[in-house]
């Protein structure tokens, strides 16, 4: 490599100031945990906050216009399903029911609940069961359970366990399992859609939400125009799950919250490293100038300090990543509910804000560099 041994009395000088690298790490570390932990916990949020798009599955959704996420339910009109049905570029719709209610357990304990209702004839939306059959939901009174972090809420339920739901009984015929746990932090209970509405009460217009299939994807455009005219919006499940990332970034305080903490953090780090560095290169700058003075040409410094800033901050980085993945891993073991979740595009943006933070370290470094002249060694 043409510049390796250049390069090589960079990584030498930087690592043997163990208190100056030391504080470096230590500046780009918090930084990155800060902004990684802080994304992290908005990405669990939102993925939380899909959790009843994701688990459904459904191509589309037809809803409200007043709606922003799914658990708040403005009911449709039961005209608007039969519309549906027969739109030509639609291949199925169903209704689907998502509300709440209290459940009394057999200590004689109240417990909030989630519960959706399933069509009563294709079941679809379904969760995959780990005990039980899916055609015992058809049974008297019958209910199924998800297992997720709310599971303990109703006692750890069993195949055969009862309790009273605005006075009508339940009865636990399976424990499923689903690909993502709801944010409301209460137990989600399945049934017919049928035994939904009787159970829960409810206003004149009884379907939450209208499940469909396009019959292709170039359908769905036209179903969007079509359900348009009749006063509603039909969204695919991507465009639905960015309506609720929306609400949540601009409609609430939590990511003006998340927002202001990433950018706090890095300007956190930005000055620790940046000040940090910058006192490192003037406290070596009778070693750069002796390199000026056996022949190192400016473009080989300017590599020199490119180099020991992205080291720096790449090491940095790894260490800040690492530690916010014990520590999300140590939460999860003592509270299985917690939200907060790594992702690609956290990733991505803490690795730009650290590419950031090392330009402008090198940059203060460089123009320090530059200036200093071989005689100065000699001065004094």
């Amino acid at each position: 490599m043409k510049y390796a041994g250049i390069l090589r009395i960079g990584y030498k000088l930087l690592v043997n100031d163990r208190a100056k690298f030391s504080a470096l790490l230590v500046g780009i570390t918090f930084s990155v945990f800060l902004m990684m932990q802080m994304t992290a916990m908005f990405a669990g949020i939102l993925n939380r906050a899909y959790s009843t798009v994701t688990n459904i599955g459904a191509p589309m959704w037809i809803i409200d216009p007043s709606v922003n996420t799914p658990t708040i339910v403005i009911p449709l009109p039961d005209y608007l399903l039969d519309a549906v049905r027969s739109m030509d570029e639609v291949e199925y719709a169903v209704p689907i029911f998502i509300g709440s209610a209290q459940v009394r357990l057999a200590d004689g304990t109240y417990q909030g609940v989630s519960v959706i209702g399933l069509d009563d004839t294709s079941l679809f939306g379904r969760p995959a069961l780990e005990q039980g059959a899916i055609e015992d939901i058809y049974a008297e009174n019958a209910f199924i359970m998800v297992h997720d972090a709310e599971f303990s809420k109703l006692g750890n339920p069993r195949i055969g366990t009862s309790f009273e739901l605005n006075d009508h009984r339940g009865t636990i015929v399976g424990i499923a399992k689903v690909l993502v746990g709801g944010l409301t932090g209460v137990p989600t209970l399945y049934t017919t859609y049928r035994r939904a509405i009787e159970y829960i009460p409810t206003t004149r217009f009884t379907v939450s939400y209208i499940l469909l299939k396009p019959r292709s994807r170039a359908a769905e455009a036209a179903i969007e125009q079509q359900v348009a005219r009749l006063g509603y919006v039909a969204l695919t499940k991507e465009a639905f799950n960015q309506r609720i990332a929306d609400f949540y970034i601009y409609q609430t305080g939590v990511g003006t919250s998340i927002l202001l903490m990433t950018v706090i953090s890095f300007l956190v780090g930005l000055s620790i490293s940046g000040q940090t560095f910058y006192t490192f290169i003037l406290e070596n700058l009778d070693k750069f100038a002796a390199l000026k003075a056996i022949g190192a040409k400016s473009r080989e410094l300017v590599y020199m300090i490119l180099f020991m800033a992205l080291f720096t901050a790449m090491t940095g980085y790894g260490l800040g990543i690492a530690l916010v993945t014990l520590l999300i891993s140590v939460t999860r073991t003592y509270l299985p509910n917690y939200a907060a979740i790594i992702t690609f595009w956290n990733l991505g943006l803490a690795f730009g804000m650290v590419l950031l933070i090392a330009g402008f370290s090198s940059y203060l470094g460089i123009r320090k560099v530059l200036r200093i002249e071989p005689y100065d060694i000699f001065r004094g």
